[in-house]
């Protein structure tokens, strides 16, 4: 009788389940295992490029990944798993549609990734918004444009005044990369309206430490704040965000004001789903890990990125590795390896690398970057911010679509078309059927 074949169940189709996947994909494409991706989503989203895509740089659909089209010789499912039954080995599954299945697995990888880190403040679940996915990014691009619309046709200077001011709740990457993008579009889409000037618009970051970026050491996060400021951005550090009912934005330094357009983009926390799984926790929530991927304690069970606490062997402080893209997508393709060693009865080895550093844009040509303690400002960083996430950008495929995007952006002005009526597609034709 024929040994049967083992089944990998990639729990999350994120940077870690996809690239994990990825790297099991020609094993499982031989019939050497089965592979499994659930998801509640189809795609993976390069979530670096997203800032470029909200402010038009980059086509949406080339930032995400389709995860059927990429994972060839894996099945994918889109649903949730919401629960893992280890001892049994048996996760879960409730599909898009369609009652909750089991499904057996031989291993098992947690990929659940994290979710944005909210705070119980007023206002906050109906009046902001995240910045997570390539649906929020083209969501606020549209808000950002349609504002501008709504400004330049309103005679009201308190209406006007609100429709123009943009806050940002966050000083971490994704918080200033958005915010200097958008406020970079919008600068340039002003031009296209008689009566609306740059300096018409407020844009503003709360940020509660007193410095942004700290992912590229002190004196960057200060020339950013610097350089910001020069673009009349306000920046407010150690101020947090007390309320934003109904648009009417109170912040801890005593500014109150009212704004149409709220973004929060404070942080992120591992995905609370890992609380069913039964595995071993952290005071954080994250999966605790050994330095070859498994899950600490559990065999035929392993995890890495975001909703990972893996042990930094690089740091002698005894750390974990950040929760970054760089790490995760190093992790997956060593989880991957680990995997398959152990299939062919060899023992997994220990994920170990040294942070390269970090990049950021802070709009077209502007940026900065810290790699190996080499500071980099200007045009130089921003090139190296394109150059590093598009060799990052998994498949081919995407990586000369959106190397395309930027070419062609050489020869044409900036698109700064609104589609906000996406978000409400069948609004004309409701108002057709009640006259």
């Amino acid at each position: 009788m024929a040994a049967q074949v083992p089944h990998i169940l990639v729990v999350g189709g994120g940077y870690v389940g996809m690239y994990t996947a990825y790297g099991l994909r020609k094993a499982a494409r031989r019939g050497k295992i089965r592979v499994t991706v659930v998801d509640p989503r189809s795609v993976m989203t390069y979530q670096p490029f997203l800032p470029e895509a909200a402010a038009g740089s980059v086509e949406p659909r080339h930032v995400v990944v389709p995860l059927r089209k990429t994972l060839k010789g894996c099945r994918v499912v889109t649903g949730r798993v919401t629960g893992i039954d280890h001892a049994n080995k048996v996760a879960k599954v409730m599909p898009e549609e369609g009652p909750d299945y089991d499904l057996a697995y031989d291993q098992v990888v947690v990929a659940l990734g994290s979710i944005a880190r909210t705070l119980p403040i007023p206002g906050l679940a109906e009046e902001a918004t995240g910045f997570k996915n390539v649906e929020e990014a083209i969501a606020l691009r549209n808000k950002v444009l349609d504002r501008l619309d709504v400004a330049s046709s309103q005679p009201d200077p308190a209406l006007r005044k609100s429709a123009l001011t943009f806050v940002f709740v966050g000083g971490g990457y994704a918080g200033v990369e958005a915010f200097a993008e958008l406020e970079d579009m919008a600068r340039y889409a002003t031009r296209y309206y008689d009566n609306i000037q740059p300096e018409d618009m407020r844009w503003v970051l709360v940020e509660a430490t007193n410095r942004i970026l700290p992912e590229v050491g002190p004196e960057l996060g200060q020339y950013t704040v610097e350089q910001l400021r020069k673009r009349n951005m306000d920046i407010k550090l150690e101020t947090r965000l007390e309320s934003c009912e109904k648009g009417h934005v109170i912040l801890s330094d005593g500014d109150e004001f009212d704004s149409d357009t709220i973004v929060w983009t404070a942080g992120v926390k591992a995905n609370p789903a890992l609380a069913s799984t039964g595995f071993p926790l952290d005071e954080k929530g994250r999966v605790k890990c050994l330095p070859n991927l498994r899950i600490e304690g559990v065999e035929d069970a392993w995890s890495a990125g975001d909703n990972a606490a893996v042990p930094d062997l690089t740091s002698e402080t005894g750390a974990y590795c950040a929760p970054n893209a760089q790490h995760a997508v190093r992790q997956a393709r060593r989880l991957a390896e680990n995997i398959l060693r152990v299939v062919d009865g060899q023992q997994p080895q220990d994920y170990k690398h040294k942070y390269v550093g970090s990049v950021a844009s802070l709009g077209l040509h502007k940026g900065v970057a810290q790699l190996y303690g080499v500071k980099v400002k200007g045009w130089p960083a921003w090139f190296l911010h394109r150059t590093y996430h598009v060799s990052r950008v998994p498949t081919f495929n995407r990586k000369s679509r959106v190397i395309l995007d930027w070419t062609l952006a050489l020869f044409f002005r900036r698109e700064v078309t609104s589609l906000g009526s996406l978000q409400t597609p069948n609004e004309e034709f409701r108002r057709a059927t009640d006259s």
